[in-house]
């Protein structure tokens, strides 16, 4: 966000009367392809003061957000980036991939290449017959699977489990079309990951080309949007329920495109019915929400709808403010910050400016940007310099973790040396990450695609080490204890969200 913009109450009611209007300042019609613009919080009804006690709650409670993007009548209002995260990096958004894979099985409708979402499944795969064939299973449809009532999953936690079966299996999509129906489709909801990798097929073999492709002509490419990442399954498709990398503001771009329902220029690139389809409430999972085509609605906020990813990710997109905002980070609950950014909004219309308020918001969004500065590193227990550059072995593990090297060249850093294999993502490295001993994370770009990873780390004993490694672009952060015993190291590992938990022995290598 651009310091203040120093608007007159008057140049600020005529900014938020063009905007609302889908205006530029010249009257041209206005599309955030080749980027956002930018406006004082009060010009776009908001307290800057308020907007602040943002940065307050998230020091106060250690929150472990990345970043945080406010779009109001297409003027971005708030831009904060939360180090080690920063402001030119794609970020995993977890599930809401599934809001983007939806929005393809759309635009894939749209132009013709899908009929109708009550078009059977098994119509994408001639000459295939999944086992545990029967008449539920024919019937199965592109809509019971965009509204999580496919059937093939019995609840979150046992879905979750089937994902981790699939991402074993060679072909993703013949995995989950060959399970038994646990109930008929378009009964009950529930929760499955593995049915958006279905959807992800669908689009490949209806289209002829996997999601990423696709988009790249039909929608990221229009919306201005290039930085992606999106992995692939062995069998070429991409993975449909998770894992796809984007920056936040050109993800906010697929939020203004719903918000302007479709519609980007001269181009309509998604049909209006679709958005109006994909996001009215089809399927009820709590009495607290309303559920769509891979959209949330809480019922407490009528006429706003989410995107929603693991560990805080959120694309929140406001018909009626005329709003989008997107949130990454890697484990927080996003309603604490929504429920600032909402105390924030005060009016429809302008707000006197606070030049004051204005100063020092801008000041506390630059300072959670940078490092905080460095404490004085307490002298190195004896066992660091017996242990420093040693290899250890880890035991038979199914975490794919194979060998670690801790090294204490002397200063401020360590070396920490992690070689692995993992099972589920088929990646493997041999990384070497810098450690920050004076509480600062040190980057590296040794995470997945070659992303920052920030490290830290310190001694809680004399024979116990702990390690923090925040996966900067990621929604993972690991936390490492490992305690040294002769040969011998005992180490533990945990991931914020709970994704990974483990406890694993090591040997010094001879």
């Amino acid at each position: 966000m651009k310091k203040s913009l120093g608007l007159t109450l008057g140049a600020a009611l005529t900014a938020f009367i063009i905007s609302a209007m889908g205006l530029s300042a010249d009257n041209k019609p206005y599309w955030p392809k080749d980027g956002w613009r930018t406006s004082t919080p009060e010009a776009q009804g908001f307290d800057s003061a308020k907007l602040a006690e943002v940065f307050d709650f998230v020091k106060a409670n250690d929150t472990q957000i990345h970043s945080l993007l406010i779009i109001r009548n297409g003027f971005v209002v708030l831009d904060a980036y939360f180090f080690p995260y920063g402001r030119d990096l794609v970020h995993d958004v977890a599930s809401i991939t599934k809001s983007v894979t939806s929005t393809l099985i759309g635009i894939a409708l749209d132009k013709g290449f899908i009929k109708d979402v009550t078009q059977p499944v098994l119509d994408f795969f001639p000459g295939y017959t999944p086992a545990n064939l029967n008449e539920w299973k024919r019937k199965l449809t592109i809509e019971n699977l965009l509204t999580m009532t496919s059937g093939l999953c019995r609840d979150y936690q046992s879905g979750e489990a089937q994902l981790i079966r699939m991402r074993l299996a060679e072909d993703w999509a013949k995995f989950m079309l060959d399970l038994p129906l646990v109930s008929e489709p378009g009964r009950r909801f529930a929760y499955c990951s593995g049915a958006s990798q279905i959807l992800s097929a669908i689009v490949t073999k209806a289209a002829g080309e996997n999601e990423l492709d696709f988009a790249r002509k039909y929608l990221f490419g229009p919306l201005g949007i290039q930085d992606v990442y999106w992995p692939m399954s062995p069998a070429g498709d991409n993975t449909g329920w998770g894992d796809f990398f984007i920056k936040p503001h050109d993800l906010a771009k697929i939020g203004y495109l719903f918000l302007k329902e479709g519609r980007w220029g001269d181009l309509q690139i998604i049909s209006k019915r679709w958005v109006q389809e994909a996001t009215r409430e089809r399927v009820t999972p709590d009495e607290g929400t309303g559920y769509g085509y891979r959209w949330w609605m809480p019922k407490d906020q009528p006429g706003l709808y989410e995107g929603r990813g693991r560990g805080g990710q959120r694309l929140s997109i406001w018909p009626q403010m005329n709003l989008v905002a997107v949130f990454s980070g890697s484990g927080f609950e996003p309603g604490d910050i929504g429920r600032i950014v909402g105390a924030a909004y005060k009016s429809e219309d302008p707000l006197p400016e606070n030049k004051e308020a204005q100063a020092v918001l801008q000041r506390k969004i630059d300072e959670a940007a940078q490092a905080p500065r460095p404490q004085a590193v307490p002298p190195l227990p004896a066992v660091a310099k017996t242990i420093s550059g040693k290899i250890f072995v880890f035991d038979p593990n199914s975490t794919g973790l194979r060998l670690f090297a801790l090294t204490f060249p002397g200063g401020a850093e360590a070396r920490l040396r992690i070689v692995y294999s993992d099972p589920l993502s088929r990646d493997s490295g041999d990384n070497e990450s810098r450690v920050g001993l004076d509480g600062v994370y040190r980057i590296s770009n040794t995470s997945r695609f070659h992303l920052p990873l920030g490290a830290r780390g310190g001694w809680l004993s004399d024979s116990e080490f702990e390690c923090v490694l925040d996966e900067a672009a990621n929604n993972h952060i690991y936390r490492i204890r490992i305690r040294f015993e002769g040969d011998r190291a005992s180490f533990r590992i945990a991931e914020n969200t709970g994704t990974l938990e483990a406890d694993l022995t090591a040997s010094a290598r001879k």
